[in-house]
C-alpha cells in the first residue's frame, strides 16, 4: 500500500513538472510572439569602444533595429505634442507598459557643413559638443516604403546613467527608444540630417511649439521622419511642411538637410527678430536652400556649400540683440575659412574630418558650456557610408570607425 501511495504521488509530481514546463513554454512563445523584433533589438547591443573617464569619454555601442519600432503607428495618431506624449507612446508601444522611458534634450553645441570630394562624392560633416556621454549608433532596416538608415544617439537623452556602461537588462531595453531620438544620420537613399540649438528668444530661450491643424511631431522626431522617408532635400522639406514642429526640453533648434545630388537646405521656424521671437506658437518654417542663399550673405551666395552651428543664419535676425546672443558664429566662420581654401572641394572623408577636428571643442575656445566633441561624423551621400570618431579622437586608428547601408 505504501508502495502504491508513493507511485501515485510520484506521478502526481511527473504531472505537475510537465504542466509547470508546459506553462513555461506557453509563456515563452508567447513572449517572443510579442517581443521578438525587441528581443533581437537588444541581443544586437555590441560595445566598440570602451569609455575612458580621464578624457570625458563615454562608451559607444552598436545596435541594429530589428523591425518596423512602431513608426506607422506614430504617424497615424498624428505625432506627439511634447516629450511627455512621446515617452508615453514608446512606453506603451516598445516597452509594452512594463518600463518607463525619460526622453530629454539637453543644451548641445554643435556645427556642420556639406562639401564635394575631389572625385564628386557628396559629404556632410557634423560635430556633435556636449559632455561626457554614452553613445548608440543606430542602424534601421529598410521596411514597406521607408529606408534603411543610421543614426547618432546621445543615450543620456534616454535617461540611461552617463557614468557607467550600458551593463544591465533595463538599461537595453531603455536604448530600444534610440530610434525616437536621433541627432543626424543617412539613410539608403543618401539623405542626411542633423538638429542643433539655436537658442531663440530675448531673455530665455524659447521653444518653438506650433499650434495649427497639422499633425505634430518633436525636435528628433523630424529627423526620424526624413530618415525613414525623404528621397531627397526636397522630400524632407515637404515633410518639415507637413508637420507642426514641438521643440523639446524648452529649447530652440535648426535643421541641416543634404542629398547625393549636392542640394542641401537649413530649416528654421522664426518669428520676426531674436529681441521680438518670443512666442513659439508663432514661428513659421523658412528653408535656406544652398543655391539660393545670396540674401543670407554674399559669402553664402558665391558658394555651393552650407555651414551650420547654433543662431539663426536669416538677415537682420540679431540686429537689435548683443553679439553673444549670436551663438557659434566664430566656429561657422571657422569652417568657411577652412572650406573657402580649397572652393569646397576636399580630397577625402579624411579632410572634411580635419575641419571637424579644428572646432572640436577641446581646441576650440567654448563659448558655452559643454566640454568636449561627443562626436564628430563625416557621412559620404554618395556611397551611403560614414566616417565615425567618438570624443576628438582623431589621431587614434582604433576609434576611426566605418559604417556603410550599401
Amino acid at each position: 500500500m505504501k508502495e502504491k501511495n508513493i507511485k501515485q504521488m510520484k506521478n502526481i509530481v511527473q504531472t505537475i513538472i510537465k504542466v509547470i514546463i508546459v506553462l513555461l513554454l506557453i509563456s515563452a512563445i508567447g513572449i517572443y510572439a510579442i517581443w521578438h523584433n525587441e528581443i533581437s533589438t537588444i541581443s544586437s547591443i555590441k560595445l566598440i569602444r570602451d569609455r575612458n573617464d580621464s578624457h570625458q569619454d563615454g562608451a559607444v555601442y552598436t545596435m541594429n533595429v530589428k523591425g518596423d519600432f512602431y513608426l506607422d503607428d506614430f504617424i497615424a495618431q498624428g505625432g506627439v505634442k511634447n516629450d511627455t506624449e512621446l515617452i508615453n507612446f514608446i512606453t506603451n508601444k516598445i516597452t509594452k507598459g512594463f518600463i518607463d522611458i525619460n526622453i530629454s534634450n539637453p543644451e548641445i553645441a554643435c556645427s556642420s557643413f556639406t562639401a564635394q570630394t575631389e572625385n564628386g562624392d557628396m559629404l556632410f560633416g557634423r560635430n556633435y559638443d556636449f559632455s561626457k556621454t554614452n553613445t548608440c549608433i543606430v542602424f534601421t532596416e529598410k521596411n514597406k516604403n521607408r529606408h534603411a538608415s543610421i543614426s547618432s544617439v546621445d543615450l543620456q537623452f534616454l535617461g540611461i546613467d552617463v557614468e557607467k556602461n550600458l551593463d544591465g537588462f533595463m538599461d537595453k531595453v531603455t536604448a530600444l527608444a534610440s530610434t525616437y531620438a536621433p541627432l543626424d544620420g543617412i539613410n539608403d537613399a543618401g539623405v542626411s540630417c542633423g538638429i542643433y540649438m539655436t537658442y531663440q528668444g530675448e531673455d530665455k530661450t524659447v521653444p518653438t511649439n506650433q499650434n495649427t491643424d497639422k499633425p505634430d511631431f518633436t525636435s528628433t522626431t523630424l529627423l526620424r521622419l526624413i530618415l525613414d522617408y525623404a528621397d531627397s532635400v526636397e522630400d524632407a522639406v515637404e515633410i518639415a511642411s507637413k508637420y507642426d514642429l514641438h521643440d523639446s526640453a524648452n529649447t530652440s533648434y535648426h535643421y541641416m538637410v543634404a542629398d547625393s545630388t549636392g542640394k542641401s537646405a537649413i530649416l528654421e521656424w522664426v518669428n520676426g527678430d531674436d529681441s521680438t521671437d518670443n512666442d513659439g506658437s508663432a514661428r513659421e518654417l523658412v528653408v535656406t536652400y544652398n543655391d539660393e542663399d545670396s540674401h543670407i550673405g554674399e559669402l553664402e551666395g558665391s558658394t555651393s556649400y552650407q555651414v551650420i552651428t547654433n543662431f539663426i543664419i536669416q538677415p537682420g535676425y540679431y540686429d537689435n540683440s548683443p553679439v553673444e546672443n549670436k551663438k557659434g558664429v566664430d566656429r561657422y566662420d571657422r569652417i568657411y575659412d577652412e572650406l573657402n581654401k580649397t572652393n569646397g572641394i576636399l580630397k577625402d572623408e579624411k579632410s572634411a574630418m580635419d575641419i571637424l577636428s579644428i572646432v572640436g571643442r577641446r581646441n576650440w575656445d567654448n563659448d558655452d558650456k559643454n566640454g568636449c566633441t561627443v562626436h564628430s561624423v563625416v557621412y559620404n551621400m554618395t556611397n551611403k557610408s560614414m566616417m565615425w570618431v567618438p570624443n576628438e579622437n582623431y589621431d587614434d586608428p582604433t576609434a576611426i570607425f566605418t559604417f556603410s547601408l550599401e
